[in-house]
């Protein structure tokens, strides 16, 4: 399933029982949720016109060759 729907169902799922309990939720204000999904959507619209050819990581890197460890002593 996807991850971003489990989480949206989990967080229903806390609401509702916040709500039950008539707890506060100490969630961030409105408008800070509104910024994240706003960061959420332009980097998913990014990744949609022009997906990535090689991972963001520094840990895969075929082309480079290892470099020996200067500590290692002879």
């Amino acid at each position: 399933m996807n991850p971003l729907l489990v989480s949206l169902a989990a967080g229903v799922v806390i609401g509702l029982l916040y709500g039950l309990l008539k707890v506060r939720s100490p969630a961030p204000p409105a408008i800070a949720l509104v910024g994240l999904l706003g960061m959420l959507l332009g980097g998913a619209l990014v990744h949609a016109f022009s997906p990535a050819e090689k991972p963001a990581t520094a840990l895969h890197q075929p082309d480079v060759p290892p470099v020996p460890s200067l500590l290692r002593k002879s």
